[in-house]
């Protein structure tokens, strides 16, 4: 990703610094070049990206939806903009297929996380819900999730 983004302008953002707010819509595309992002839905902190080359907003660019999550820096950070998103994934099909498999890396670990909850703690009072995600994402993929975690399938607690 940062091969394909090179030419594109380059911003620094400060620790503490917004690059995308919850519920807002813009139609850019972010690329990290360097430094670590907080992701926050609410008040929770979902993620952190630190790898150069990550994307940024590309799910509500894709979607065409508001922004599902606050990105702000965590430490001063450099990243390059696609000021219209859309032009720039559609000027390369590599590009396009670079984020597909980004995506669905994501949607992998995801839904074997959720499927290893499940195995572990289904009958847990509060998990329930657990199988009903599953279930929504199973109607989107060809193949169940496996176990994936290194957790015990069976801790004593």
């Amino acid at each position: 990703m940062l091969t394909h983004s090179a030419h594109l302008e380059e911003v620094e953002f400060a620790p503490g610094e917004q690059v995308i707010t919850e519920g807002g819509s813009s139609g850019e595309l972010w690329v990290l070049v360097s430094g670590a992002l907080t992701v926050r839905k609410g008040d929770e902190v979902v993620n952190s990206i630190t790898r150069p080359g990550a994307l940024v907003g590309e799910i509500s660019l894709l979607l065409g939806t508001a922004h599902g999550a606050t990105v702000e820096a965590a430490e001063a950070s450099r990243l390059r903009i696609a000021r219209d998103g859309h032009a720039f994934l559609g000027a390369d099909a590599e590009l396009m297929r670079l984020v597909a498999a980004g995506l669905a890396e994501r949607l992998n670990f995801v839904s074997t996380y959720l499927a290893d909850l499940k195995h572990q703690y289904g009958d847990a009072p509060g998990l329930s819900m657990v199988t009903d995600v599953l279930t929504r994402l199973a109607v989107h993929q060809d193949q169940p999730a496996r176990s994936g975690s290194s957790r015990d399938p069976d801790p004593e607690y």
